[in-house]
């Protein structure tokens, strides 16, 4: 069984790099995507307590699950969780995917030895809008405006994205909240 690595304490950031290069080092790939990419584009202004990893081959869960419960992880429903971490992991099926197109753009962020693959920045705010797009998600909206005014964005590619998922309209909601962050959806100007 190997030596369980000290989980206790972590930032979200740091579990989600530990959890990643252990896992790759068994030869499971994964991608970060959700809420906790957000929390680490944001610096935690968001936060999320559950690490959307996207497992690269389908038939990687079984050894996934093995892994984690190799460092004392424990699967509770469809999450794996440990006594010493308030964070919770969810593996996701491949492929990875913003609404109906398949990932374009992967980011890693490396500390020592250990990287973690995630979304980049504008896959992020993709990711988010999917969710505000198709579930009418408020929360995923501010989420993607959070991303978006920290972080440079390839609008031109969100703009083509929003368009081949059917979203303009919904787009153009995102683009004028991105303008007026404090000005909340609905709220109209006054004549």
């Amino acid at each position: 069984m190997p030596r369980s690595p000290r989980i206790k304490g972590l930032s979200l950031k740091d579990f989600a790099i530990l959890i990643s290069d252990y896992l790759r080092r068994n030869g499971i790939e994964t991608l970060l995507s959700g809420g906790a990419c957000v929390a680490i584009y944001t610096k935690n202004k968001f936060m999320s307590y559950d690490l959307d990893l996207v497992l690269a081959a389908s038939d990687d869960y079984r050894n996934a699950k093995k892994a984690m419960e190799a460092i004392g992880f424990a699967q509770e429903e469809r999450y794996f969780v440990h006594k010493d971490s308030k964070y919770f992991i969810d593996f996701v099926s491949p492929p990875a995917s913003v609404g109906e197109e398949p990932v374009k753009e992967v980011a890693e962020i490396t500390k020592g030895k250990r990287t973690l693959r995630l979304l980049s920045v504008t896959d992020c705010v993709k990711d988010r809008l999917a969710a505000f797009f198709h579930w009418d998600d408020r929360q995923a909206l501010e989420q993607a405006i959070m991303v978006a005014s920290a972080h440079p964005v390839d609008l031109g590619e969100v703009k083509r994205w929003s368009k081949a998922e059917g979203m303009l309209e919904k787009y153009g909601r995102f683009l004028s909240r991105l303008s007026h962050p404090n000005r909340s959806e609905g709220t109209q100007r006054n004549p």
